[in-house]
């Protein structure tokens, strides 16, 4: 499996739909525009592709100077545990260098998945939540 991995590559949201339905989170998958709205306000957007069908992403949001938050890590459930996420992660945090934190919040079924790779849990988090 050749897997290739492209930054801020042009993405349209039904193929992001579809890696966030395969991959199991849970995201507004059936809302086309919204998805589109993430993709294109996003400040980075690492891509793993299998030739052109796309099979995962990290999208974040940072300031590129002191922190990075992740909001998304998504891999297709066939190309899931192949090493595919922590590659997404290593060519994120390649492109940021050394000075920019990364965080994220972790979906509950995720909690086991993040420190093994790289990831420290820090309980000293806050939240509002979104309405919808």
């Amino acid at each position: 499996m050749a897997i290739a991995y492209k930054i801020n590559a042009p993405l349209l949201s039904g193929d992001v739909s579809d890696v966030f339905k395969s991959s199991g989170i849970k995201r507004p998958a059936d809302d086309l525009d919204r998805i589109q709205r993430m993709i294109d306000n996003a400040d980075i957007n690492v891509s793993a592709w299998d030739g052109d069908k796309l099979i995962g992403l990290a999208r974040a949001i940072t300031d590129f100077s002191y922190c990075c938050y992740l909001s998304d890590l998504a891999v297709s459930q066939e190309y899931q545990k192949s090493g595919v996420g922590t590659e997404l992660v290593r060519q994120l945090r390649a492109y940021l260098g050394d000075e920019v934190s990364l965080l994220l919040i972790s979906a509950p079924t995720a909690m086991d998945y993040y420190p093994r790779i790289g990831f420290e849990k820090n309980d000293r988090a806050f939240i509002i939540p979104r309405s919808k």
